[in-house]
């Protein structure tokens, strides 16, 4: 697992969330690594809008599932997303917010930066 990953702006990757404990890692960072099939790269600060679209594309984010001490997200959350889910979001109008400065750099192999930036949180 990286330690001193980069953002998509070129800087050090900050902390993305810790309540709900975010990231592939569970470490609050949407770090990324080896077995990471999803690639949760992109710091989202989701809405009700998105949570909606994940759920009706198969990825119900909202219900708990204590057994992997997952609580649920509701809206205002930041989670680590699957590029590949931002971006069908982001093709649908529906795409969340993002936190550039949490954002991995390898999001930028799926989507481009202007995309991001579009969507930056204020």
């Amino acid at each position: 697992m990286p330690r001193t990953a980069i953002n998509v702006l070129g800087g050090l990757l900050q902390e993305c969330g810790r309540d709900p404990l975010t990231g592939y890692y569970r470490d609050g960072c949407c770090n990324t690594g080896e077995g990471d099939f999803g690639l949760h790269l992109v710091c989202a600060i989701v809405t009700e809008e998105f949570l909606q679209f994940s759920r009706d594309h198969g990825n119900d984010l909202t219900t708990p599932a204590p057994q992997f001490g997952f609580k649920g997200l509701q809206p205002g959350d930041r989670w680590c997303l699957c590029v590949s889910r931002w971006k069908e979001a982001f093709d649908a109008g529906v795409a969340p917010a993002v936190d550039l400065n949490a954002t991995h750099i390898s999001a930028l192999e799926w989507v481009n930066l202007a995309d991001l930036k579009s969507h930056a949180a204020g």
